[in-house]
């Protein structure tokens, strides 16, 4: 029987969701079997072959679903094919990726390595947030290219340690 990858995703504004989505797309694309879920609502891993887990980065910290996610699935998580993407930063300029790949870093110092991790740019929707944020000026950070291009280095990392959702 094939088991299936699963992308899960930790979100307050749906943006992860979003490149979540996308880069199950690109799974798909390449061959994979994919599942999509929240984080927060995922049980036991046993019937998946390999995790992707998205997190969005808020006050520098992953978000709370990532978190306890990263936890709770902290044993199974040792034992199979693992990447991580965390979206962040209002900008893609150097300085502010750099920013937030130290808060990746902090947020999985204590779960077992993944395969492959990195950062994207985040999305701020002043109309979606509470004030002060609702202050803040638009943006859309992510590049969908690069999405694209990390989610086919994560089909082939997970296809080198034999994971078996093909």
């Amino acid at each position: 029987m094939t088991r299936p990858l699963l992308v899960a995703y930790a979100t307050k504004h749906e943006s992860t969701h979003e490149v979540a989505e996308a880069i199950a797309t690109r799974l798909r694309d390449d061959g994979w079997v994919v599942e999509v879920r929240r984080a927060g609502e995922v049980g036991d891993l046993d019937r998946y072959s390999g995790i992707v887990l998205g997190s969005a980065i808020y006050t520098g910290r992953l978000h709370r679903d990532a978190r306890g996610f990263l936890g709770v699935h902290a044993d199974a998580l040792a034992r199979m094919p693992f990447a991580v993407f965390a979206m962040g930063p209002r900008t893609t300029e150097p300085a502010d990726l750099a920013g937030s790949r130290d808060q990746l870093d902090r947020g999985l110092r204590h779960a077992p390595p993944p395969l492959s991790r990195t950062v994207f740019g985040g999305v701020i929707d002043p109309t979606r947030l509470r004030f002060p944020y609702s202050r803040m000026e638009a943006c859309d950070a992510r590049d969908w290219n690069a999405i694209d291009a990390w989610a086919g280095e994560v089909a082939r990392a997970f296809a080198q340690v034999g994971a078996l959702s093909r």
